[in-house]
């Protein structure tokens, strides 16, 4: 029994452990005073029966819609229980007051993941439990699947544990499909396989679990390759172009790109596997400098927590789902 325990332990380690790699450093100037966001503490008022807010974006109406996982947890060790989450698991919530405006989405996952809205109002979502990625209307109805039920793979066909989606203008879409194939896959908008690139590693162009993924208004593509706690840049076509990195940075879960104002916002999460250290959010200028930061770097007056993902409004202001303790904060993003 007590060699389970070890072993088990191990392999827990061994999987979330981060790969190293100093090269690249990232400038960082230095943040200017009064540049920090707010934490509006009452929003959004209590949520009863709120799990794992895994997956977080704006809708077309500027509502805030929110990913969770019920009464699921992830568990420790592997495999996913195969059990269907019986409550709703997608929140309409109201951006100014907070306030749950809909709800859908029982009986249908097994283990949430991500959450990304397109331009017509259509929520894409990936399960990780049944290795899909799932395309509703925003009333809920199913309008594309991709990925085959329950069935891991690595082909044209298949994912395995697949963990973000990015949608380009044209439909278009590319999916991170990060914990076991550590790999980018594009697809058609009707969800023809186009092509892929990436495999586990540390080097330029691998992953070591690509978590989050996002688009700029060129088409360029960056990932959160979360266990490499780096941001990578490649062009439309798979092309590595560069790198985002720093010893500060902790374990890259989620990055956005805000357009109106041409910056990104990513998530990390530092832990000594006793006592978690907790997250940032950091913000970049184009060309991966450090505009603003917030967390446990400091800035913050909040409780510890583990972001998982994150949305930008029209305005600016950050909304982010909170994995430790199960909640959603907004931060109001400071007046130019």
């Amino acid at each position: 029994m007590k060699y389970f325990i070890f072993l088990a332990a191990v392999v827990i380690a061994g999987i979330f452990l981060s790969c190293h790699d100093p090269h690249q450093a990232l400038r960082m100037p230095g943040l200017v005073d009064g540049n920090n966001y707010t934490w509006i503490k009452s929003w959004p008022p209590s949520l009863k029966d709120l799990g794992d807010p895994s997956g977080i974006a704006v809708d077309t109406a500027g509502n805030i819609v929110v990913f969770h996982r019920g009464t699921k947890k992830w568990p420790l060790l592997f495999p996913f229980s195969k059990a269907i989450i019986p409550e709703n698991t997608i929140l309409v919530l109201d951006r100014n007051t907070g306030q749950i405006k809909n709800s859908w989405g029982g009986g249908i996952f097994i283990m949430p993941h991500s959450l990304t809205i397109d331009k017509p109002g259509n929520v894409w979502v990936t399960d990780v439990g049944l290795h899909q990625v799932l395309k509703f209307s925003s009333e809920g109805k199913l309008l594309l699947r991709v990925g085959e039920a329950g069935i891991p793979g690595n082909d044209s066909g298949h994912f395995a544990r697949p963990t973000d989606i990015a949608i380009s203008p044209d439909g278009s879409f590319y999916v991170a499909d990060g914990y076991i194939n550590s790999r980018i896959v594009k697809f058609s908008a009707t969800g023809r396989y186009l092509f892929s690139w990436g495999r586990k590693g540390h080097k330029p162009g691998e992953f070591n679990l690509p978590h989050g993924i996002t688009l700029d208004h060129q088409g360029n593509v960056y990932v959160a390759d979360r266990e490499n706690s780096r941001i990578q840049v490649f062009d439309p076509m798979g092309k590595f172009l560069k790198e985002w990195k720093d010893d500060s940075f902790g374990k890259m879960y989620a990055i956005r790109y805000d357009q109106p104002r041409k910056e990104f916002v990513a998530v990390d999460y530092v832990t000594n596997y006793i006592r978690p250290k907790g997250s940032d959010c950091i913000v970049f200028d184009q060309d991966g400098n450090i505009k603003a930061r917030f967390g446990r770097s400091g800035n913050y007056d909040g409780p510890v927590c583990r972001y998982h993902d994150l949305a930008i409004d029209i305005d600016g202001n950050l909304y982010v789902g909170d994995i430790l303790e199960d909640r959603i904060q907004k931060f109001q993003r400071p007046r130019e």
